[in-house]
């Protein structure tokens, strides 16, 4: 005799199963994370070392330039990296083009000074946004509602990083590798002056990097790292140190906790970038100050929001003639089984370029600054 069921067995049974498939996704989400063991830090700093310096592979062609804050990325099998250049007033961010990761040639600007009354007049710093984070990966600029994005810091004062810098958001629909003007949204969307801002960020801000929390651990879509300089009456009154700021749709942005998250209480803490490696996430930052010099660090978490300092050596300091005052402000990638550390690397004369270190020995760089008396004009 065929039994017949009440509906409500039936529904309790495709509750009963909605929650054991809830239950297995949330402990397969908490298998991936890894305890952050000594072992891991040296684990991650062996992967990412990279002892050999090739030298400089961008210098300035006239003295009064300086080349800063090196960002990469690679399209249609070339790669590409946007820079910054100050030549007195302010910051502008340009583009440059390459086939090997180290000749490059220049293309352009991508966001330039502006004779407006905009808040970001004199100074548009700016930083690839959603980008392939995966180690060794596409290192693709990816896209958000039909754009790319790149995060920047503006600002309305004549200098260097001078006055009020504040957060803003550039945006296009072409290929971030031809040259042209980005878009931008009209106002900041995160001001040292805003009412939330923190006893850490409420004097001045800095390089941004966004990433996507695909697995929302902070509840959110999007994650923006930062650092920024504070006005407070704490310890390590007047340091840089790297927060958080979170949004769901790239132009709304909200300070994510009201402490720093890389912190090390005075000088600077600067610059993150972030990549997986390993089942683990990796931040690349500088630091400057609290110890002799300017150099590369990093620091290693499993949840985007706890992070876990390296305390041994360096993964850049100043050592060659080229960097004697600083070898800081890291972005590092992985491609077929070598690893380029670029960072900004400034002399003794404070001339500033942009060098790369490998993790393999691949000759020496023959590229040096211009001598004082070998100025050149740069093409727009």
């Amino acid at each position: 005799m065929k039994k017949i069921y009440p509906k409500s067995l039936f529904m309790y049974l495709i509750l009963l199963g909605l929650i054991i498939s809830c239950n297995s996704k949330a402990e397969k989400k908490e298998m991936k994370k890894r305890e952050i063991t000594d072992e891991v830090m040296q684990e991650i700093y062996e992967e990412i070392k990279t002892p050999y310096k090739y030298g400089l592979v961008m210098v300035p062609e006239d003295n009064s330039y300086k080349l800063d804050c090196p960002s990469v990325f690679r399209e249609d099998g070339k790669w590409y990296m946007t820079y910054l250049i100050y030549d007195g007033r302010g910051y502008e961010t340009w583009l440059a083009e390459s086939d090997d990761l180290l000749n490059w040639d220049y293309k352009g600007k991508v966001m330039s000074f502006t004779d407006t009354t905009d808040w970001d007049v004199n100074q548009k710093a700016g930083y690839i946004a959603l980008q392939d984070t995966e180690w060794g990966g596409s290192y693709e600029w990816g896209e958000y509602d039909g754009k790319h994005w790149m995060s920047y810091f503006g600002g309305d004062s004549r200098g260097y990083e001078a006055g009020v810098l504040s957060l803003g958001m550039a945006y296009t629909e072409e290929s971030p590798a031809k040259v042209h003007e980005w878009d931008r949204l009209e106002e900041p969307i995160l001001k040292p002056t805003d009412e939330d801002a923190s006893w850490w960020d409420n004097s001045t801000m800095y390089k941004t990097n966004v990433i996507r929390d695909k697995e929302r651990e902070t509840g959110h879509d999007f994650i923006m790292y930062y650092n920024a300089r504070g006005d407070s009456i704490n310890p390590g009154q007047g340091a840089e140190r790297i927060g958080m700021a979170v949004s769901d749709d790239m132009k709304n942005w909200e300070r994510y906790g009201d402490d720093p998250v890389v912190n090390h209480h005075d000088g600077i803490t600067g610059d993150p970038y972030i990549q997986r490696i390993n089942d683990t996430w990796v931040m690349f930052y500088f630091g400057a100050f609290w110890k002799d010099g300017a150099f590369n660090r990093f620091a290693v978490s499993n949840d985007l929001k706890e992070w876990k300092r390296w305390e041994g050596e360096d993964l850049i300091a100043p050592s060659e003639p080229y960097e004697e005052s600083f070898a800081h402000k890291s972005f590092v990638v992985k491609h077929e089984g070598v690893v380029y550390h670029f960072y900004c690397a400034v002399n003794k004369e404070f001339q500033r370029g942009i060098a790369v270190a490998t993790s393999k020995d691949i000759g020496k760089s023959d590229i040096n600054f211009v001598e004082p008396d070998e100025k050149v004009e740069k093409d727009e």
